[in-house]
């Protein structure tokens, strides 16, 4: 972020290569991982170019009868633990963070790379991804006008204004097009925080601690989201002062990544909690 850079969009796209666009997962759980774990993987895999996005653990790698590559560092996750403890007279349970360690396919002694794939599956072309995002968003049952040239939530009358999709243009990241259902994700997380809904605290104007807070967790909600729908995410509008005001909230409040990440978890959970399940 110092750098002027947002972290974790790169993933997506290099080059001209669509690269892993999914949530990263446990090989052996099935399960993807969650928070910030998604962060700290997807930027290992981006630093070392991994092309998978399935990691294990080292015992967990040797149960499948993996051998992890002599020499190689595993990527550090992050998950809550408890402990019972006595005060004044009463137990109380205490969470506190624990951390482990997993390794990428790619890591493997024996590993062979594949030509890009999601989930194993080849990647589906721009106008499916598109729609799969387009039925996501209505299903989710959300107001979306396109009345001013602005991206909001308003929460006073629960609704989304978008500008018109004709005034998206191509980015090097990203399609025009994608750009607008970026957009509309990184909306839609606001739109999850509702009082009515997950109610999240956001703060009153730009700039200020909770503010940031609500935009960084709208930030990764639609990352996330646009992993999930395998398209790539565009940056925030004003990019600059986002990195900026994001960048003191980080620094205030060291918590904050892991809150925010957390935060966009469930954003994402609730989101798809609306999705028909057939």
């Amino acid at each position: 972020m110092e750098a002027g850079t947002i972290p974790w969009q790169q993933p997506w796209k290099q080059g001209e290569a669509v690269r892993s666009l999914s949530i990263p997962k446990n090989l052996t759980t099935g399960k993807k991982y969650r928070g910030v774990n998604i962060l700290l993987l997807w930027l290992t895999a981006e630093m070392q170019q991994y092309p998978t996005n399935e990691w294990a653990s080292f015992m967990q790698w040797q149960d499948k009868k993996e051998a992890v590559r002599k020499g190689e560092k595993g990527t550090m996750i992050v998950y809550y633990d408890t402990i019972k403890r006595e005060e004044d007279g009463e137990e109380k349970i205490i969470p506190f963070l624990k951390t482990s360690f997993v390794f990428n396919k790619a890591q493997l002694a024996n590993y062979e790379p594949k030509p890009v794939e999601n989930d194993g599956k080849p990647l589906a072309n721009l106008v499916q991804r598109i729609e799969k995002a387009n039925v996501f968003v209505d299903n989710t049952g959300a107001i979306i006008q396109h009345k001013e040239p602005k991206a909001y939530y308003n929460r006073l009358g629960d609704f989304i204004n978008m500008p018109p999709p004709e005034l998206f243009f191509d980015l090097p990241t990203c399609t025009a097009t994608e750009s607008y259902y970026s957009t509309l994700l990184h909306e839609l997380t606001h739109w999850s925080g509702d009082k009515k809904r997950l109610n999240r605290e956001k703060g009153k104007k730009f700039g200020d601690t909770k503010y940031a807070a609500e935009e960084l967790v709208a930030e990764l909600g639609a990352a996330f989201l646009c992993a999930e729908l395998e398209i790539s995410q565009s940056p925030p509008e004003d990019h600059a002062a986002y990195l900026q005001s994001w960048l003191k909230a980080l620094k205030d409040d060291k918590h904050l990544i892991l809150t925010a990440a957390s935060e966009a978890s469930k954003a994402v959970d609730y989101l798809q909690g609306l999705q028909p399940t057939s």
